[in-house]
């Protein structure tokens, strides 16, 4: 086992197991939806807009320390985002409040190399479950909301055509 699998496995073992709460949300954009703006800090302080990522397709994946799929996808997405990232995929892995503190997660963020998000500013809930996947397409629409992990075939099947699809044309400026 690698460093940085052994780092991730390590880091979330550390959490204490608690049941998610499943409550459907009538708030969540939905597929086929403009984007909603976001805002986000990341654990480094380093603040991204959506308006900053126009034009690239982003996943957004809510996770938390203690669910068992989160653990899983967290280091296929990890990789998935070190290979993808050149071709247009940004990836921002949100903790949950209910996850440990973000201080004992350090070393886990650390051997990332997706970004590692404190806190998100914008209407984009957890669905009826963790993890919650959202997946914005470079038109800036919703492609993908969703409770439940990621599978290599799912990722593939999900973002492969969407990071083919060309970059639109930025707005034009308003005069």
């Amino acid at each position: 086992m690698g460093v940085v699998m052994r780092s991730l496995v390590v880091a979330l073992l550390l959490a204490v197991a608690l049941p998610a709460v499943a409550r459907p949300r009538t708030d969540a954009p939905k597929v086929g939806d403009v984007a909603p703006p976001f805002n986000l800090t990341l654990v480094d302080g380093t603040k991204v807009s959506s308006d900053e990522l126009r034009g690239q397709v982003i996943v957004l994946n809510f996770w938390a320390t203690w669910c068992a799929p989160c653990r899983e996808e967290l280091p296929l997405l990890d990789a998935y985002y070190a290979i993808n990232q050149p071709h247009g995929l940004r990836v921002f892995a949100i903790t949950s409040q209910d996850s440990v503190p973000l201080g004992r997660l350090k070393k886990l963020f650390a051997s990332m190399k997706m970004p590692s998000v404190r806190k998100i500013e914008g209407r984009y809930p957890v669905l009826e479950g963790m993890p919650t996947n959202y997946i914005i397409d470079r038109s800036g629409h919703i492609r993908h909301a969703k409770a439940g992990a990621f599978t290599l075939n799912s990722l593939n099947d999900l973002l492969v055509p969407m990071l083919n699809e060309p970059v639109p044309p930025a707005p034009a400026a308003a005069p």
